[in-house]
């Protein structure tokens, strides 16, 4: 359950940000508050276990303080009823174009690690977002949309081990990087590049995402591999292919209606954090669903019902099939 203390925490923060920036009258521009929260309820289809769950609860701020500079900060309660920072960077543009951002996010490396709970189209991440490459980091990147072409390339450099020790003086880096072009016809091609050195072990990761999407439909499929350096672990594959068919609707108060399947997988892994090295079974799931969804302006709410079947799971009775429906309300 959720104190009273972190509540009051929340509410700080936000108006601290927000005073700070209305405390110049040189600046006009208004800060932007937004929150995230996702609920559900799911049941073990073997055992008939069930259980309700607050997924994520989210806090952001940010804005512009001048026309060229901007800044976010993001903050998430966690199991433990702590307030942990995920975002916190400032950005500025130097010519068209170009941008440079300093300070805590997300390593740009990837696509599908890169949704935000409010954008996921299934109710559970796949193994690709949240064991193989799951990371954020201290450090800045640079980010150029290429004039007059389709190309956006970024490339960061960022402390090598996790954000829990991430203030002490290293030797070594971690560094990611992505290009990402639109093609005709409705694709998209994304490619990446990324080593990290969380802990002991440096792992050098290699990804390529293709799309295609339409008035009605998109599809995606992402495949990353992961070597680990001085072959210290097995590499390890993942994999996630995903088709999204929708429409609006006139539903009472929701106006989109969207069927989802999903085949997503990897094999063996060792998850680098920082003091530990947790190991990933081997594992296979596929995915259907549906959602209605209502948007109006900034405010997005989804109702989602999923079921996940499991295939060569070798970690025993860890995991097995499900179904999941929630609730996820973006403001």
């Amino acid at each position: 359950m959720v104190s009273f203390k972190s509540i009051l925490t929340s509410a700080v923060f936000l108006a601290t940000a927000s005073l700070a920036v209305a405390a110049d009258s040189a600046v006009s521009y208004t800060p932007q508050v937004h929150g995230t929260v996702r609920s559900r309820w799911e049941i073990d289809t073997r055992s008939g276990n069930q259980r309700f769950r607050v997924r994520n609860a989210r806090l952001s701020v940010g804005g512009y303080i001048a026309p060229s500079i901007d800044y976010f900060v993001q903050a998430e309660f966690n199991d433990e009823d702590h307030l942990m920072l995920l975002d916190a960077y400032g950005r500025f543009r130097i010519v068209k174009g170009l941008t440079v951002q300093g300070g805590q996010f997300r390593m740009p490396f990837g696509v599908e690690s890169f949704r935000a709970p409010n954008n996921y189209y299934f109710a559970n991440r796949s193994f690709m977002g949240k064991q193989m490459m799951n990371y954020r980091a201290l450090g800045a990147k640079v980010t150029y949309a290429i004039p007059s072409t389709p190309l956006t390339v970024e490339f960061g450099g960022f402390n090598p081990v996790s954000l829990h020790k991430g203030i002490k003086y290293s030797h070594s880096m971690a560094y990611a990087g992505k290009i990402a072009s639109k093609l005709p016809a409705g694709f998209r091609i994304t490619a990446g590049y990324a080593s990290i050195k969380p802990d002991v072990h440096r792992s050098n990761l290699a990804d390529v995402c293709l799309e295609w999407s339409n008035k009605n439909v998109i599809v995606v499929g992402e495949y990353m591999y992961q070597h680990y350096r001085r072959d210290a672990y097995k590499d390890a594959h993942s994999y996630v292919a995903f088709v999204d068919w929708h429409k609006p609707v006139k539903w009472g108060v929701f106006n989109k209606w969207s069927i989802q399947g999903r085949f997503d997988g990897m094999t063996d892994q060792y998850q680098l954090t920082t003091g530990n090295e947790a190991f990933n079974f081997k594992r296979n799931r596929a995915t259907i669903g549906s959602t209605v969804t209502y948007t109006y302006k900034s405010l997005h709410a989804d109702v989602r019902l999923n079921y996940e079947k499991y295939f060569d799971w070798k970690g025993g009775s860890a995991v097995s099939d499900c179904f999941v429906t929630e609730l996820v309300i973006r403001f």
